[in-house]
């Protein structure tokens, strides 16, 4: 089935908008929170955003897997209520790139304030 061009691109440019800003935020929510299992992760961001951000369970995964590849995070299996579960913290590494990030993205949030007049 077809989809309409004007769904067919909301798709596609949510989608590359929203991967990058999920990393930033797992990041953002294990500095604040120290350690959490990806579970809690999910949750935490579906109630920060009210239900419009929320990865599914396999992109948060990713974002996951892929965090830990580069060095920013790590995990640990505990067993918690008899479930095992693998908790995420922020590395060293993972801290010093989120800062660099932070910075970057006040700075985009100011143009996209220029861009569209203070909204």
């Amino acid at each position: 089935m077809l989809r309409n061009p004007k769904e067919k691109a909301l798709k596609k440019l949510r989608k590359e908008l929203r991967s990058g800003l999920y990393s930033y935020l797992v990041l953002s929510l294990l500095e604040k929170e120290g350690e959490l299992h990806g579970y809690a992760i999910r949750k935490k961001l579906e109630a920060l955003s009210d239900g419009r951000l929320v990865p599914s369970e396999g992109a948060l995964y990713d974002i996951l897997k892929g965090l830990k590849k580069l060095g920013l995070v790590e995990d640990e299996w505990a067993e918690v209520g008899g479930r095992p579960r693998k908790y995420y913290r922020l590395t060293g590494l993972g801290r010093e790139v989120l800062g660099e990030l932070r910075d970057e993205i006040r700075e985009t949030v100011l143009v996209i304030e220029k861009v569209n007049g203070g909204w």
